[in-house]
């Protein structure tokens, strides 16, 4: 799908929804010497992750380029769940990172240290207290209850880039919600719901930890990756479903986050295995 730009955006659907200003973000995110290189938003696209792909594979997007799209029809997830939101109604965007001095081994933590580098930049913006639910999930409480209103998904794009897709879910209202178990920045409570400083804060923030990462050579210890994942994660100490390819699933405790990102769990027969990829779900609180 071909993006529609929204520089000529001048009327709302909804009022309390306002488009988000394209030069103003630049302005205050694009600097000399700085990660981000441009930032541009379009009305409307399938995917932006799809879109920064085949830029990148163009050669039509540089390192620290930003897509933001006010409305994504295909918007995908993890295991290509769809992800569907109404117009403006949150921050759904993507980077090209190029992560050359990192070994490919690590560029497996960049999911995770994008979820810290959200969680820190909302909870600084936002005022709202967040959890990481393993691997890629934003998570807000709402009347006591763990909801999601956020998720990440990194992808390759070509032999020395990754992509790294962002939903958060800012205004949503209750009956606006695609599944009971979803939730949103306002209704947890947020002292603001507008996008561009919030879009601001998590990209300052999401520059500062890929630039600590990056110069740690992708060392989760050194860059204190690892111990700020674990302590923003509401997975650990969680008796947990992890369902994993081919159908196969296993239930622990989870206990730690290794040092490839992986999570590990304590079986009941005091085995602890190591989980890379698959759907968790958490049977029992912390």
């Amino acid at each position: 799908m071909t993006p529609r730009d929204a520089s000529d955006d001048s009327r709302w659907s909804d009022l309390e929804r306002p488009p988000l200003n394209a030069v103003a973000l630049r302005r205050g995110l694009v600097r000399e010497g700085g990660l981000w290189r441009d930032v541009t938003v379009v009305r409307s696209t399938g995917s932006t992750n799809s879109d920064l792909v085949a830029l990148a594979g163009s050669g039509k997007a540089d390192e620290g380029s930003v897509l933001v799209a006010e409305e994504q029809t295909a918007g995908r997830g993890r295991l290509d769940r769809q992800w569907t939101a109404p117009a403006r109604s949150g921050l759904f965007f993507s980077v090209l990172l190029r992560p050359a001095e990192v070994p490919v081994t690590r560029w497996g933590w960049l999911p995770l240290l994008t979820g810290v580098a959200v969680a820190t930049g909302l909870s600084r913006s936002a005022g709202v207290d967040t959890a990481l639910k393993w691997p890629n999930d934003l998570l807000v409480t709402i009347a006591g209850e763990e909801r999601k209103a956020g998720g990440i998904l990194a992808e390759r794009a070509g032999d020395d880039a990754v992509v790294v897709g962002v939903g958060i879910n800012v205004t949503l209202r209750e009956n606006e919600l695609p599944v009971p178990q979803a939730g949103s920045l306002a209704l947890a409570g947020a002292v603001t719901t507008d996008r561009d400083p919030l879009l601001r804060a998590v990209l300052r923030s999401l520059e500062e930890w890929y630039g600590r990462w990056r110069a740690a050579g992708g060392d989760p210890t050194a860059s204190g990756l690892q111990e700020t994942y674990a302590a923003g994660c509401a997975t650990l100490g969680r008796v947990v479903r992890a369902e994993l390819p081919g159908d196969r699933s296993v239930t622990g405790e989870a206990v730690a986050i290794d040092g490839d990102g992986r999570l590990v769990l304590a079986t009941g027969e005091g085995v602890q295995e190591p989980v890379g990829a698959g759907d968790i779900v958490h049977l029992r609180p912390a």
